[in-house]
């Protein structure tokens, strides 16, 4: 018994991460679609009259919670390990980041899809440039500002357990430490820096997902 739960619980942890970065970058790319700062009343009033523009953005808003989930999961068995490990000091910077990780994400979907969720469900007027460009401005600092940093943090504690468990080839857990360094100290709003973390979860839960696989067989 105790070996199958040691083979299902990394299985569990890769499929979560799988779909956690799937459903984050569509909703990342949805919420993006929406008017930018710097758009005109005529194109603010176009994009919300068109009745596809504005359920990408419903779309986008929903989604966001369904990846927060999946990442919770992904989460979850990765503080299984750390337990394994008896060490307190990760398990709770782990949780920890995960947490502020997950609640700036919701932060951000909030901000960025208030307005178009306002105007489909409440009836609200059109917003004007103005409110589009706060909303937008307050998505991206929670995302870019915190998320990201808290995503960061994760990423170090992650790839530290993956280093000293073995449960992480050496590469993988070094180009953590990279990509973490990178969105840690980055200033940057550009789209690709939003792809850098679930690009990193991917290749973990690739990495979890076969490992587990060749146990299953050879067990």
């Amino acid at each position: 018994m105790p070996v199958g739960r040691a083979v299902e619980a990394p299985r569990a942890a890769g499929v979560a991460g799988l779909v956690f970065a799937v459903l984050f970058v569509a909703s990342v790319v949805l919420l993006h679609r929406q008017p930018g700062a710097g758009s005109t009343a005529e194109e603010v009033r176009a994009w919300y009259l068109g009745e596809n523009a504005s359920r990408v953005g419903v779309v986008g808003l929903y989604l966001a919670p369904f990846a927060g989930i999946a990442f919770l999961w992904f989460m979850a068995v990765m503080r299984h390990h750390v337990s394994a490990l008896e060490d307190r000091f990760f398990d709770t910077v782990l949780t920890g980041s995960g947490i502020v990780f997950i609640a700036m994400l919701f932060a951000t979907a909030a901000s960025a899809g208030s307005l178009v969720a306002a105007v489909k469900f409440r009836d609200a007027p059109i917003p004007g440039p103005e409110a589009v460009g706060v909303a937008r401005s307050l998505a991206y600092t929670f995302f870019y500002v915190y998320a990201l940093r808290a995503a960061a943090v994760f990423m170090v504690v992650a790839s530290t357990i993956g280093r000293r468990s073995g449960g992480l080839p050496r590469w993988l857990a070094l180009a953590g430490y990279a990509l973490a360094l990178v969105l840690l100290l980055s200033v940057s709003y550009a789209p690709l820096m939003a792809l850098l973390f679930p690009a990193w979860v991917t290749a973990v839960s690739v990495v979890i997902l076969v490992r587990s696989l060749g146990k299953g067989r050879s067990s």
